[in-house]
């Protein structure tokens, strides 16, 4: 090796380790995709007129709500720009899975197969689904047999279709820690059954950072909520969800690195109040920025 091909070699190991930090930096980069929840889209209009005020807001997808007209949906996409990452079963309350009712469990199952149809044709990857509502009348034990023998009648046209049934954790009583979730999916054996994960619902009894370590791959998809316990615990229950993101208890930071430690990317969904408006949205959409820069 002559002097000049040393003095070569030598000034790119220099090159090549002073960028080191920030390549690795670059492999690791952060990828949280921002979409809104449509049934939290207050803006007046069509369907359109709202997907285009969406775009605007500076969101890249949309999470619409099941049992929607699917043409409008489709048509409203491709014009406004968006995509949709997920699709909301609008009917998982009501038809309770886990209900003594026989008939009202099958509305439930035919609820959640729409969905996955809806879901197939706008391109989403999962779809967002309530397994069950505990109550006076649903036991826990009976809500968890129930609901899981209903579920597995749509497993076949989930598996087919190429859609996951992402099940979320919401205030109905049931699944109330991570590990319990955790099971609770794994006992179906397949990997058409995830987990939606919302941020702020678990704030009322628990730490979502905890939620995401335990839950892993299988969160398909977020849903990002704000909350406050001092609210919820001065104003009453619900008022937890008036406070705008960034100005709750949500300790973003934590929840990040938790996101990291797991290697998530893919999309995070508002589900927050203030979308009433095209500087509503803007605001819900910057402030998402910061959450995911945190």
């Amino acid at each position: 090796m002559n002097r000049r091909q040393f003095i070569q070699r030598t000034a790119a190991t220099v090159t090549l380790a002073a960028a080191a930090p920030t390549l690795f930096a670059q492999g690791k980069k952060r990828e949280i995709k921002k979409a809104i929840m449509y049934a939290t889209v207050g803006v007046p209009g069509s369907v359109l007129e709202k997907f285009k005020a969406i775009k605007a807001a500076g969101f890249a997808g949309v999470e619409p709500m099941s049992h929607m007209n699917q043409d409008e949906v489709l048509k409203a996409r491709d014009e406004a720009g968006l995509q949709t990452p997920s699709v909301c079963c609008s009917t998982h309350w009501k038809e309770n899975l886990g209900s003594p009712d026989a008939a009202m469990r099958q509305r439930g199952v035919d609820g959640l197969k729409q969905t996955l149809q809806d879901a197939k044709r706008y391109g989403a990857t999962s779809v967002l689904f309530v397994p069950a509502v505990v109550s006076k009348e649903v036991s826990y034990a009976d809500a968890y047999k129930r609901s899981q023998e209903e579920i597995k009648k749509a497993i076949p046209m989930a598996e087919d279709l190429g859609v996951k049934i992402a099940l979320e954790n919401v205030w109905n009583n049931f699944l109330l820690s991570p590990l319990e979730a955790a099971r609770y999916v794994d006992e179906f054996n397949s990997k058409a059954v995830g987990w939606h994960f919302d941020i702020g619902n678990v704030m009322r009894n628990g730490w979502p950072e905890q939620w995401i370590e335990v839950l892993g791959k299988r969160i398909q998809k977020l849903h990002i909520k704000e909350f406050s316990r001092s609210k919820m615990n001065s104003e009453g229950l619900w008022k937890g969800f008036n406070v705008k993101f960034l100005e709750g208890e949500n300790n973003w930071p934590k929840v990040m690195k938790a996101l990291d430690k797991i290697g998530y990317n893919g999309w995070g969904i508002a589900e927050q109040g203030g979308g009433d408006t095209p500087e509503g949205l803007q605001d819900l959409s910057s402030r998402m920025d910061k959450i995911f820069a945190s």
